[in-house]
């Protein structure tokens, strides 16, 4: 029973000995490491502001011993009693907080305003470390807020700025920043398409009408002719359709013979050639549409219509983002779209067209003038239609006068180039616009010669646009003249 009562003071001691290490470590330690460490507490009434980064600890020691002691938010700081007149307080999270501290006789003896604020050396070091190459960089600390001010080189970095700080003080990082150089950014799209067709139709229908009236016709294949009573006789007569594009007729005696023909070989091409330009600054989303808005009715309750609208035409959307090195991250979707009838549909009256579209979206990465070949498309379509009677169709050489044929081709070609550019303004003045190369034309050479543009006396002249700026006018070279107005140098940007 004694040795069993004997460890138990033993354990005692176990317990307190690395406190005791502890106390012993910041009360015999050198003058000179504890100067920054301790913080000399005064009896007064008011409170007491005692300032911590992020991380840091110092010592509170107060003249008078202390009963109990209290932080009003464990997040933002912690404590340890060391002894009755020391306390070991620790910067937790970024915030303001209350240390309050009780004497013996249980009366409130201190009260300090705990602000801890975050490590702006360590945050410098850290950014200086990340990007080396950013010396713009300002990193100021307000109560629990950090603010990142000055000019970097681009927007990555600042978002890098930004991450970085971030663990610093949490939610509470105030962005300043702006990004220096060039964040103008030009989207040039070029939309290229080439369409080729092939179309062949064959068909034959005949009709034979004798005295007397004993008519009769075979084929009445694609529609090519039908009858139709007339209302003042009662007779059926004979009648065409519009497919029809030949017609032969001759006489046998008594009878006449009408043969008629489908035949058609037609070949068709087709160019389309879209090139939208739009700017905008980097990070910002811009649109771009010429074209217009086609009304499509939509029927309602009670015999009610309501319109809704459609846009059509050459459309570009894109958001940019400028990178280091000169590199541009684009978002960018371009839209072409054309009105076709032939396809569209006959609602409460209204014929309604359908749109034939070419719509692309997607991320790239260029450089500077670097041009991108986003999407592309090669299609070929082959349709042959065979209509006949059954066993006269297949007679041969004969058999085409009972049956109809038709065979269809298309070929399409696409293909969608974006190039971007960092672009910065100009002066107007240098700037060619699409009116500059128009003069208008005078009597005698609108009536007489015919022509749709004037010409201009010598190729030294002045464009319009520069005969009434300030200063010298720049001279700029003209156009060769084309009988027709419309042949020569195509595009805004010709010089």
């Amino acid at each position: 029973m004694k040795g069993m009562s004997s460890m138990k003071p033993i354990c005692c001691y176990q317990k307190i000995l690395p406190l005791l290490l502890v106390m012993s470590a910041f009360f015999w330690a050198p003058e000179a490491f504890s100067e920054g460490l301790t913080y000399q507490a005064a009896q007064v009434d008011s409170p007491q502001t005692l300032e911590l980064t992020m991380g840091e600890s110092k010592i509170v020691e107060t003249g008078a011993s202390f009963k109990r002691a209290s932080v009003a938010n464990p997040e933002i700081a912690d404590q340890i009693v060391l002894s009755p007149q020391q306390l070991y307080l620790t910067g937790k999270g970024v915030g303001t907080t209350t240390l309050t501290l009780w004497g013996k006789d249980g009366k409130v003896a201190n009260v300090f305003q705990v602000q801890v604020m975050p490590d702006i050396n360590r945050l410098k070091e850290q950014i200086h470390d990340v990007l080396p190459d950013e010396p713009g960089i300002q990193v100021m600390s307000s109560h629990d807020h950090i603010s990142l001010a000055g000019t970097v080189t681009n927007a990555v970095n600042l978002s890098t700025a930004l991450a970085v700080a971030e663990p610093y003080a949490p939610k509470k990082v105030i962005n300043l920043l702006q990004v220096g150089g060039v964040q103008q950014v030009m989207m040039e799209v070029k939309i290229a398409e080439m369409q080729r067709g092939l179309l062949k139709r064959l068909g034959v229908n005949f009709r034979r009408q004798q005295a007397g009236h004993r008519d009769f016709a075979i084929g009445d294949l694609n529609n090519l002719t039908g009858t139709e009573r007339n209302p003042v006789t009662g007779e059926f007569e004979f009648i065409r359709s519009i497919l029809t594009n030949a017609v032969f007729g001759f006489n046998v005696g008594n009878d006449m013979w009408t043969i008629v023909m489908d035949m058609l070989k037609e070949h068709g091409l087709s160019k389309s050639l879209a090139e939208p330009t739009l700017i905008t600054e980097s990070g910002q989303a811009a649109e771009f549409l010429v074209g217009g808005e086609f009304p499509i009715p939509i029927p309602q309750q009670f015999s009610r219509v309501t319109i809704q609208f459609k846009e059509f035409g050459v459309g570009l959307k894109f958001i940019p983002t400028v990178l280091a090195d000169g590199r541009i991250s684009v978002v960018v979707n371009p839209e072409v779209s054309e009105l076709d009838f032939s396809n569209g549909i006959i609602l409460t009256g209204f014929q309604i067209p359908s749109l034939i579209t070419r719509r692309v979206k997607t991320v790239v990465e260029l450089g500077d003038g670097q041009s991108f070949a986003i999407a592309g498309l090669l299609q070929e379509n082959i349709r042959e239609t065979i209509s006949k009677y059954p066993f006269l169709g297949d007679i041969p050489i004969l058999g085409a006068l009972f049956r109809s044929t038709s065979f269809e081709k298309n070929e399409t070609e696409l293909i969608v180039i974006v190039t971007p550019h960092l672009v910065k303004p100009l002066n107007t003045v240098k700037q060619t616009l699409p009116t500059d190369y128009y003069l208008e034309p005078n009597d005698f050479e609108f009536m007489i010669m015919g022509y749709m543009q004037g010409v201009f006396p010598s190729e030294e002249a002045s464009r319009p646009s520069e005969a009434y700026t300030i200063g010298r006018p720049t001279m700029a070279a003209r156009m060769p003249y084309k009988k027709g107005g419309l042949e020569g140098v195509f595009g805004h940007l010709a010089p």
